[in-house]
Formats: structure tokens, C-alpha cells, sequence
């Protein structure tokens, strides 16, 4: 328990004087260190939470949430209580020709019916039919503008599957209506990547309807081990991939990077904090008078070890309180405030093309803020232990000697 006279010789001690001058300039920059150590890590690690959330937002919006993909035996339908939908699919690699342009680009094959239940079909992105029958195909934004095609053009594409003739044999190539243009919102899945009609692509890569994947879709794709695990189970024979698995390099690199960042802004707060061990050797120093009075009047050393502890505790700790509302309300309004700076000095400060996403996203998760604040605490705790030790072990009558 903290006394009455403890508590008012603390407060004492944080009032600023004129002759503590250099004292309080210390105490302010450990302050300010310390909260704006707290407040980019609280904005950083909220951006990255964001960004992770967007961008599995817009992965599992776009690729099946686990595929199984036949072994021995051809698949069949099944049930989940999670379960949104399932529905047969299938893909290749091929080369679209379009005058002096050629791209590799990977085809995915859906039933006309099925492909109107995908997410990226219902997109409000999504331009043109719905219609994929026949030879009809459906590109990405970016593949359209790099090939400079519409929809109503007719492309080339040659499948590596080849068709026998009299001088031997040669790729297959047939020619494709473009009925529909879509944005998934990655880049990269709408320049690598096209839709067609399920029947069309076996006969085209000359594949069987044993070989169809089944592409399942849940109400809560986020909880993917669970279900990759039932699915594994159910198809012991097949091979079953999750959304997690295609992206895994991806999401392990977003990980690593989040670890790095909180160990290396961390450090701010720690030399901030180191301050603090600066001050109070100082405050000790500057109060030594004050610290053999209290002696010779009957003040344990116990409680002057306190109140100096508590002089670095409570400037820690009503800083790293500081830095948790700047950081808290920064995080709020980051891309009003990355719109604002952009505009004012003219430059791109989350350039989509690098970074995918068109705005800064932010998600504030309070396990996060919480890690946060008492790392910066426990720091506060650490370093105020020495100088307080150091305060209560002064000799009462050497301090009083030549006053």
C-alpha cells in the first residue's frame, strides 16, 4: 500500500522548479519517447492488422476457401454444417494470342450455372455477361488493358494439348469471344487469370470429367484448418488445398514482417524508458538534502524507495497512457490523414500498383494495444528499480553533513 506521505512527496517530486531544469528536460524526453514509441506501435501493428484482413478479404472473395482435387477415384458432393456451397471446377495453362501480343495465362472452367455463384460474378466490378457457354471467355481488367481487348472481341488461345496431323503434332488453338471483364481487386489475378466454360476447357486441354476438381466454399473461411481437416477426412484419397495453402509464402512473409517491426519499434520504447534511469539518478542526486531529512525524521528506506519508483512509474506509465490515444485515434483516421498529406505535399504515400489496395486500411485489435501497453510498463518498472535503490541505500548522516 502506498501512504499519505509517500504519495505527496512523489507529487513533490514531479512538480518542475527553475533550478531542476536540466531534470525536466529529461523527464520530458523520456516522456515523449516513451509515447511516441507506444503510439507507432500501435500504429503500425493496427495497419498491418488491416492490411492482412484486407487482403485475405479479397483472396478468399476471389480462389475457392478449399479445393480437393481427385486421386484414384472421381469426386463426388458432400455435406458440411459450415458449408455455403461446393461446385465442380477445373483449370489450365495456356498462351492467348491477340495480333502481335501473346500472354501465359492460366484458364479456370465452371458450368454456366455455377460460375453466375461465384463471388467475383456478382462483383459490382464485374462488366459484361454471365453467360459462359461455349467459347466464350471472361479476362481480368489488367489483361484486357494489356492486351488492348473489349468485350465482343475474339482472341486466340493455343493449349499446350496437342491434336494430331499430317505433319505431326501440333498445339491446339481455338478462338475465344470475350463476353465479360472483371476486378477481383489483386492486381495479379486480373492479369493472370480468365474464365471459361467448364465443358469447353476439357475438350480443350483434352481432360475428363473425372479429373474435375470440387471447390468448396464456407460461411467462415477464416476458420480453414478445421475444415481442411474434415475435408482431408472425407477425401483420404484426394489431395485437399485451403486458400491458406496457395497463399502460404504470402502470409508467412506478412508474419515475419509484423514480428520484425514489433521488435524493432519496440526498442524505441525501451530507449525511451532508459531515460527515465537518467532522471531519477539526477533527481536522486538533486535530493539528497531532501532524502536525509525524511531519513532523520523516521522514513524507512523502504518508503524512499518507493516514492522514487513511483516517480519513474507514473512517468512511464501516463506516457505510455499518452501514446495509447494518439496511436489509438491516428489509427482511426489513417487514411484521411494519408489522403491529406498526399494532397497537401502531392505525393503517393500507398501507392496501389506496390501495395495492391487502394487505401490505407487499419484495424485496432485491443490484445494488440494491451501487449503493447504493458511491454512499455513492465520497461518503466525495470529501469526505476536501480535509481530507487540507489535513493533508498543514501546514508542519512552523510547526506545532512555539510548542509
Amino acid at each position: 500500500m502506498i501512504s499519505q506521505l509517500e504519495r505527496e512527496v512523489t507529487f513533490r517530486f514531479l512538480r518542475t522548479r527553475k533550478n531542476d531544469g536540466f531534470l525536466n528536460v529529461i523527464s520530458i524526453f523520456s516522456f515523449i519517447g516513451i509515447s511516441l514509441g507506444v503510439a507507432v506501435l500501435i500504429i503500425v501493428m493496427s495497419v498491418m492488422n488491416g492490411f492482412r484482413t484486407e487482403l485475405i478479404t479479397k483472396i478468399v472473395g476471389f480462389n475457392a476457401h478449399a479445393v480437393v482435387q481427385p486421386g484414384y477415384k472421381p469426386l463426388t458432393y458432400t455435406e458440411d454444417t459450415d458449408l455455403l456451397k461446393n461446385i465442380f471446377s477445373n483449370d489450365g495453362e495456356a498462351v492467348i494470342l491477340n495480333k502481335d501480343n501473346t500472354k501465359g495465362i492460366f484458364l479456370k472452367g465452371y458450368l454456366e450455372n455455377d460460375f453466375k455463384k461465384l463471388q467475383i460474378a456478382r462483383n459490382e466490378k464485374f462488366f459484361g455477361s454471365k453467360n459462359l457457354i461455349d467459347n466464350t471467355i471472361s479476362v481480368g481488367k489488367e489483361l484486357s488493358f494489356n492486351l488492348n481487348i473489349d468485350i465482343g472481341d475474339t482472341i486466340t488461345v493455343m493449349s499446350p494439348a496437342g491434336i494430331q496431323t499430317l505433319v505431326g503434332t501440333l498445339p491446339k488453338q481455338e478462338n475465344f469471344k470475350i463476353v465479360s471483364i472483371f476486378d477481383s481487386g489483386l492486381s495479379d489475378y486480373n492479369e493472370n487469370i480468365a474464365y471459361i466454360n467448364l465443358e469447353t476447357l476439357e475438350s480443350f486441354f483434352n481432360k475428363n470429367e473425372e479429373d474435375r476438381f470440387i471447390e468448396f466454399y464456407f460461411n467462415d473461411p477464416k476458420n480453414i484448418e478445421i475444415h481442411k481437416k474434415n475435408l482431408t477426412a472425407l477425401f483420404p484419397d484426394a489431395s485437399v488445398y485451403s486458400w491458406s495453402d496457395m497463399n502460404k509464402s504470402l502470409f508467412s512473409a506478412l508474419k515475419v514482417e509484423r514480428n520484425v517491426m514489433f521488435i524493432i519499434l519496440s526498442l524505441i520504447i525501451i530507449v525511451a524508458a532508459f531515460n527515465i534511469i537518467s532522471g531519477l539518478t539526477i533527481l536522486v542526486k538533486n535530493k539528497t538534502r531532501d532524502i536525509g531529512i525524511l531519513k532523520s525524521i523516521g522514513v524507512s528506506n523502504k518508503s524512499i524507495k518507493k516514492i522514487f519508483f513511483l516517480v519513474g512509474f507514473f512517468i512511464g506509465t501516463s506516457a505510455t497512457l499518452f501514446g495509447v490515444v494518439v496511436g489509438t485515434l491516428f489509427s482511426i483516421y489513417v487514411e484521411s490523414i494519408r489522403q491529406f498529406i498526399s494532397n497537401i505535399f502531392g505525393i503517393s504515400l500507398f501507392p496501389e500498383d506496390i501495395y495492391i489496395l487502394n487505401s490505407m486500411p487499419s484495424e485496432i485489435n485491443i490484445n494488440s494495444i494491451i501487449t503493447i501497453s504493458l511491454c512499455s510498463i513492465f520497461a518503466t518498472i525495470l529501469v526505476s528499480i536501480y535509481p530507487a535503490s540507489k535513493a533508498s541505500s543514501l546514508d542519512a548522516v552523510k547526506t545532512l553533513k555539510y548542509e
